[in-house]
């Protein structure tokens, strides 16, 4: 990491605003903590080994061999009891337990990157990727846009999006986390709807597909944060889709459990283009280190939460997009 320019990202925000303010197009990234960002222009990435894609098809490619070795059972049930004690404390009343999965492939980061498929793609060379399907906001003129997402579901015969959307576990996490980012929201905009509540999409996996919820929150920016996009993402960052709520006592908790550090994943990248606004979470997501890969994934618990589904579904977001 230290090899790359970054820095605070309450240093990176004040530019942000400025080059908003003045029309100026600009890309950038930020991790979970906020202690690392970068914005710049897409030649400036390129010349330090960052590539961003959006909307991106990737390219079709054979089978390719993957596997993954993830923490036991029996570590993650410790995680997980530490977690529903924080719970019944009333702590938190939604957490997103994280974990390293080290995975093996023949195919580099760079690899991986050009193949995935998926709406939000970043590359940092011989770093980390991520392939993410989550939209955190998009911005056009005054108009703010959020598209949390939480609940999975994987895709099997008989199975239809209403077992996804009807799942009482399910619902209830992503009730909570809608009202988290309408909270959220209303920091920076007002009024605030829900516009499309509990929508279910496909997200294709090297061994499959998975069913994702999500919703569609919208408001008008108040006057003072129109064109300042730092200062936005200053007030709603880290994303309360992978942290949990209440935010700042969740997080707490999760450094009191997870013991590894998140770096870029569940951080955000995204670009303003001169016009418009967009960004999406770093979910999906490979990084290098000097024991080979690693693969980042999580998880909602709630009080609700069954040990052994919540960690199948940790393993199951460990997947190629292609």
């Amino acid at each position: 990491m230290t090899l790359f320019p970054f820095s605070p990202f309450e240093q990176v925000a004040k530019q942000m605003d400025l080059w908003g303010e003045n029309g100026i197009p600009f890309v950038f990234l930020v991790d979970y903590s906020l202690e690392n960002a970068w914005a710049g222009s897409l030649n400036e990435a390129a010349e330090l080994g960052f590539s961003f894609e959006f909307d991106s098809a990737g390219i079709s490619a054979e089978s390719i061999s993957f596997s993954k070795k993830p923490l036991s059972f029996a570590d993650y049930s410790e995680k997980f009891q530490q977690v529903q004690a924080g719970l019944k404390r009333g702590d938190s009343f939604l957490l997103n337990l994280t974990a390293e999965t080290l995975v093996e492939t023949p195919l580099s980061l760079e690899d991986i990157f050009q193949r995935a498929d998926a709406p939000y793609k970043i590359l940092v060379r011989d770093y980390f990727t991520s392939f993410s399907p989550e939209t955190f906001i998009q911005i056009q003129g005054n108009k703010i846009a959020s598209f949390p997402m939480k609940g999975t579901l994987e895709v099997n015969e008989g199975d239809s999006e209403a077992s996804l959307q009807n799942d009482p576990k399910e619902k209830a996490e992503h009730a909570t986390i809608v009202d988290l980012i309408r909270n959220d929201l209303s920091k920076v905009a007002y009024p605030i709807q829900v516009e499309n509540y509990q929508y279910v999409e496909k997200v294709k996996t090297n061994t499959g597909e998975l069913w994702q919820m999500s919703s569609k929150i919208t408001g008008t920016l108040m006057p003072e944060f129109e064109q300042k996009f730092g200062s936005i993402l200053l007030e709603l960052l880290p994303a309360g889709s992978i942290t949990g709520a209440p935010k700042k006592a969740t997080m707490q908790l999760i450094e009191q459990t997870e013991h590894y550090d998140r770096g870029f994943y569940t951080g955000i990248m995204g670009k303003f283009d001169g016009a418009s606004f967009n960004s999406g979470v770093l979910i999906r997501f490979i990084e290098k280190k000097p024991n080979g890969l690693v693969f980042k994934s999580g998880g909602g618990i709630t009080v609700f939460s069954d040990v052994k589904k919540e960690y199948d579904e940790l393993i199951q977001k460990v997947y190629l997009p292609f």
